[in-house]
Parts: structure tokens; sequence; C-alpha cells
């Protein structure tokens, strides 16, 4: 009953923008508005307007207005993001969608699944820098047939920058704590290939004991663009990071440590038009040295793992709409010293190993007619994990767009999400691993409401999914061992809504590109389980409310201001630590708000900016025990060469 009045309340208020702007279609710079953005909602890329599922898009303007050197930095401005921070700056954040873990979101680059299998808190280890950033797409809701099976609760897709627009970039900034950040990126084009570098190098001393980090990442791109529209993207990149891991994964070890690399490589392609071919080719190699207690040889893990991929998509558009037959086969490895099985030779530092191989094909249907877009479809999955299976996940989304400037949508799917290597085999002095751990199923539903105007973008999605066999670490009492079990169900349901106001139109004097914007989310879960559990990790904790505003707004002539206020409320408990000898006590956890404010001062191609982070320095934690930073003041400079 809840959902319906919400419903009822934003439909109101959503008619009530409309009547009020009929007719009006109008940018604000008088040209009209298509709302022909295209993103892939779909393995079809479709107008924005047209899509069935939720998506936030963080344009590149929005990327230039925060003024952030990570990823997961600015995806905590979002309010339908969770973000749980273990280090901010990009040295290890989680991110989660629709009350899902960090596990069961999937991460794309240009469409390519670079998940990782052996835990989702690597995820985010790949070697984007802030510059090559054209776009990122996030799926909020299960999204199978998209992204495949690791796109439990949504997918994150980056898209980079694949055209020269310009010559050359270099920023720099320094602040508190020692922060030292440098970035350069260059792009060229010779004859029909469009080439692109970029370097960076991030460095602090840590805002506490043991939370220092340094950064490196480096991307090659190139776009070689063939006759017609066909065009080939190459890409080849490193990561490289060390970090301190104060309490990331326990309490009771305060310094925990962590290095790690990841070598990327892809490949696809786009041929034809009325018939599409997409082929694409990818491998990912990513390496870590975990300490349990930093330079000591206690507790000290190795872990290397290789994922290698092929996908074909084949997509046909003819008067009857547009049909995508894809298939794709993956291959996971691992080689460790703790995960997996035992090797009767070790290789090196390597005692055990895994692996395992995904196969699916993908059919879907999308047809258009006149004010209707429908679309149909399934993904076939095997997986060696569970062998002699082949399992079949649905999905159907419709939506309705009555007037230019307002769409209904829903969709309903079935999901899936096998254990990582971690869930499966991560035996410690903290954790007990499960082998015989069961995959996650989900089935979930969604109503959207859109309203899209030169002055006002208005979104409001209501959703419901049902959880079975899902996975979490859990605790008997606050003293045991974290154990990996499959929970018997978790259902959540929640609200999502944002409403993004355009003021230049009715306040000039505030920039050409000033806006607010209101963004929240709401959910609760219900869910049975084992009497015994105490503690939960992951599933049982999650985010209740979280609201955020945007403010951007001209100063005087050159100097802009960005403000970001965010609030949120997380549910669960944690074992706080409170005296020297590591006593444990369970807490729930405290709602929170932070206020930053980035100051951007521009003459032609030259910007000099300003950030002042947690304004009022308000003491917080997003996971655990794991404290984060208060006021953090940083400066910069950039340059960018036409």
């Amino acid at each position: 009953m809840r959902i319906i009045a919400v419903f009822i309340s934003l439909l109101f208020f959503t008619n009530l923008l409309f009547s009020q702007n009929k007719n009006e279609r109008t940018s604000l710079n008088g040209e009209i508005q298509l709302d022909e953005v295209t993103v892939t909602s779909s393995r079809v890329a479709i107008p924005i307007a047209q899509t069935p599922k939720l998506i936030t898009i963080l344009s590149r303007e929005d990327i230039k207005k925060a003024q952030v050197t990570s990823v997961m930095d600015l995806l905590s401005y979002a309010a339908n993001i969770d973000v749980l921070q273990r280090s901010p700056r990009g040295a290890q954040a989680d991110i989660s969608l629709r009350g899902g873990s960090f596990d069961q979101t999937a991460v794309l680059l240009n469409g390519i699944n670079v998940s990782n299998a052996q835990t989702g808190h690597y995820s985010f280890d790949f070697p984007i820098n802030i510059s090559d950033i054209e776009r990122i797409e996030i799926i909020h809701g299960p999204s199978a047939l998209i992204y495949g099976s690791s796109a439990f609760s949504g997918g994150v897709n980056i898209i980079t920058k694949k055209n020269a627009e310009e010559k050359a970039f270099v920023q720099v900034a320094s602040g508190m704590h020692n922060l030292k950040y440098i970035e350069a990126r260059g792009s060229a084009v010779t004859g029909i290939v469009s080439n692109s570098l970029s370097v960076s190098s991030s460095s602090s001393d840590g805002y506490m004991n043991n939370t220092d980090y340094n950064i490196y990442n480096v991307l090659l791109q190139s776009r070689i663009n063939l006759k017609g529209n066909n065009k080939l993207d190459v890409q080849f990149g490193y990561n490289d990071k060390k970090y301190g891991a104060n309490s990331f994964y326990t309490a009771a070890y305060p310094n925990q440590y962590e290095q790690t690399s990841t070598y990327l490589g892809t490949i696809k392609g786009e041929f034809g038009s009325t018939l599409k071919f997409i082929p694409m080719v990818y491998w990912s190699r990513h390496s870590d040295q975990f300490d349990l207690t930093k330079d000591s040889p206690a507790g000290r893990n190795y872990h290397r793992g290789d994922t290698y991929g092929t996908n074909l998509i084949l997509q046909y558009k003819s008067k009857l709409g547009t049909t995508n037959l894809g298939g794709e086969v993956r291959k996971e490895d691992m080689l460790s010293s703790k995960l997996g099985k035992e090797m009767s030779k070790p290789h090196g530092k390597y005692k055990a190993y895994i692996d395992r191989t995904n196969v699916s094909a993908t059919l879907e249907h999308t047809l258009t007619v006149d004010k209707f877009v429908l679309s149909g479809g399934a993904l076939i999955n095997y997986n060696t994990f569970i062998s002699g299976e082949y399992k079949v996940y649905p999905s159907f989304s419709a939506s309705f767009r009555p007037w230019d400037s307002f769409t209904i949508a829903s969709s309903w799917s079935k999901s899936t999400r096998m254990p990582t290597f971690t869930e499966l085999f991560y035996n410690t002095e903290t954790h007990i691993a499960n082998e015989n751990l069961l995959p996650e199923k989900s089935e979930s539903t969604d109503l959207t409401f859109r309203y899209r105007h030169s002055f006002v973008e208005f979104s409001a999605t209501g959703f419901l999914l049902w959880g079975k066999n899902m996975i979490d670490w859990v605790k008997e009492d606050k003293d045991s061992k974290s154990v990996s079990t499959n929970i018997t169900r978790v259902n959540t349901q929640g609200v999502e809504s944002n409403l993004k106001l355009h003021l230049s139109s009715i306040l000039p004097i505030l920039g050409d590109n000033s806006t607010l914007t209101f963004g929240y989310m709401h959910m609760w879960q219900d869910y049975k389980t084992n009497e015994y559990i105490s503690e939960s990790k992951n599933k049982l904790n999650y985010l209740r409310d979280k609201f955020t505003t945007q403010f951007n707004h001209k100063v005087i002539n050159r100097l802009t201001a960005n403000w970001f206020f965010r609030y949120q409320k997380r549910m669960g408990k944690y074992s706080k630590y409170v005296d020297s000898k590591n006593t444990g006590e369970l807490v729930t956890y405290p709602s929170f708000s932070t206020l930053d404010l980035k100051l951007d001062y521009k003459v032609e191609n030259f910007t000099v900016n300003l950030s002042l982070n947690n304004l009022y320095n308000k003491k917080y934690v997003d996971i655990g025990n794991i404290e984060q930073p208060g006021f953090w003041l940083s400066g910069g400079l950039s340059y960018v060469f036409k």
C-alpha cells in the first residue's frame, strides 16, 4: 500500500508539472529539445526518453562540476547509488544498487563486462582516468539480458571518449594530508585512426593511521574509422594501487594492507547498418597481495585472476522492429595462496587453483508502435559451477509516451548470480567460506514515471525485488567468525526519485548552466533466515534513506560554485571496537550528512579549482568500523589544449 500511495502522489505532481508546460519543447537557448541522447538500456541504443528502465546518466558536464579524481567519489553524489567508502579518492569503495551488494553490481567499460570474479571489492580496479570519461550510465534493477548474469541488481557502464576533440589536457592538484594528484591526456588523429593516451598519479599520507595510498593509471585507446559507419575500438590499460587498509575487512586487525595491479585489453568492432555485427574480445588480469598485518608474512595471501572472453551481437532492423541475438563465452580462473583447490605442485607463491566457464546466449526483440516501445527476450546461461544445468532468465519491458515530455515505463525480469571465489574459498582467522553455496536467484519488477522539459526534469520509480538463496557473510554472535551462507529469502521494496531544475531560464543572474537537483531514495527489506544470525555484512545491511542536493551557479563573471549535500541512513549493525584490547560492541549505524563545495575560476582554457570536502567536519562511517575523513581542503590547476 505504501508504494501505491507514493505513486499516486508522484503521478499527481508529474501531471501538475505537465499541465503547466503542456506544449513547451524549446531548450534554454531556444532550440528544439529532441531528447535524442541514446543509452544502452538494452542491447539496442535508443533515446533516453523511451527507455523502459530507470537510468542515471552522469555526463561530461556533471563530471567537470564535481571536480573528483575517481569514479567512486563521483557516484557518491547520486541519490540512488550506494557507495560504501573504505578509503576516499579512488583507493577502494563498494558500489551497490537497490539494496544489493557490491558483488551483485556489474561493472562495464564501453559495454564490456570487467567485473571481478574474485570479489566485487576489486571491480573498480581498472585503468580509467576522469578525463577519459564521456559519460557513465547506471542501470537500476536486474539487467541479466543486457549485461549478463553478474548484473543481479544493476550495472554501471563507463563510456570513454573516442574522438580527439582536445589535443591535450593537464591537471595538477594538492591538498591536506599531503595529497598530490597529476593527470595528463593527449589525443591525435592519424589518417583513419584516432588515438588517445592518458596517465595519472595520485597519492596521500592518509587522514589517519594506515590510510595512505598511491595510485597509478595509464590508458591507451585507438578508434579505427572504416568506410561507412564501421569502426573498431582498441584499448589497453594498466592500474596499480598500494594502500593502507585500516580495518577494511575486520576492525580486529587495523593494520591491514593491500597491493593490487590490473592489466586490461579489449577490442570491440561495429560493422554494418541494417544487419549489424558487434564482436568483442577482452582479457584482464588482476593481481593482489593482502596483508592482515602490514609487512608481516603472517596472514598474508596472494591472488592472480585472469578473465578471458569473447562476445558477438547480431542486430537486425526491419519494419517489425529490432532483433538482437548475442552470445558470450567467458572464462574466469585464479591462482592463489588461499582460494581454490590445492594444486599437487605449487606454482611459485600460489598453492591453489580454481576456474569456471560461463556460456550465455541472448535473444531480444524491440518494437516501436506509435507511442509504445515494447521489448522482450531471454538469457540462456550455462556455468561449469553448476555443471549440466542450462537456466533461462526472461525479461520484458514496455514504455508509453503519451506526450513528448512524459513517459510511463515498466519492466519485469529474472536474474541470477554465481558465488565469487572469495565466498566459496576464503578461510582465514576471521572468515569461514562455503564451497557448497548455491547461486543467487531473483525476480524483479518496477514502474517509472518520467517528465522532461527545458526547465524541469523529474523521474520517480517504485520497485520490488524478490531474492532467493542470497549469499552473505554472517555471524552467530559478535565474537564468532563470519561464515558465507545462503540466506533463505531477502525481499527489497523501494522508491527512487529525482528532480532537476534548469534555473538560468528564470534566474539568468545565476549563469547559463545553473541547475538545482534533488534526489531521494527510500528502501525497506524483509527477510527469512536462520535465527542464529546476529550480524550481517551485506544483505541485511542496506541503505534505507539517501537524500542528495546539488546546486551549481555563477558567483561572479568567471567564478562558479558547485554545492553537494548528502544525507543517508543505513540499516544493520556492525562491531565497534572500543578499547585497545579490540573488545567488540555491536551497534547500529548512525545517520549522517556531509556538505562539499567546489569553486572553479576559468579564463579561456585555463581553470583554477578549490575543493572543500566535508565542510562541517562530520565524523562518520560508511561501512563497518572504518571512520571516513573529516574536512579536506585541496586545490588544483588544469589546462586544455584545443
